[in-house]
């Protein structure tokens, strides 16, 4: 018998399933330190390690239904701070192209909203 799956839980398995994806980009991915460099991270490969690691354990513990206000937490801060790093500057191509680029970043950043507030 198939069982219902909650609006909660599908966002919380979506979720998790995005940052879990991205984590293993960055911590596989010999040279994922390179954009970090280009957009002016000090300390590339320190700062890939850590958003990587956070990001793995984050969606982990969301999928899993631990903590998950808790883990929602650091994934808004890394959710910010790509937009304000990676999208932000695609405004000087006009605001369609903004929206455009940075569409999985808003929306990741409201799902991870509704699992802080809820």
């Amino acid at each position: 018998m198939p069982r219902n799956i909650s609006s909660y839980q599908l966002i919380r398995y979506v979720v998790g399933y995005v940052f879990i994806a991205s984590a293993l980009m960055k911590l596989v991915i010999a040279d994922f330190t390179g954009p970090f460099s280009n957009y002016g991270v000090p300390y590339p490969q320190a700062a890939v390690l850590i958003v990587g690691i956070t990001e793995l354990i984050c969606g982990v513990i969301i999928v899993f239904n631990y903590y998950v206000k808790k883990a929602a937490i650091p994934l808004l801060v890394i959710i910010v701070a790509a937009i304000f790093l990676t999208k932000v500057p695609v405004l000087q191509a006009g605001l369609l192209e903004f929206a455009f680029e940075a569409r999985l970043d808003i929306v990741m950043f409201f799902l991870l909203y509704i699992l802080w507030k809820d």
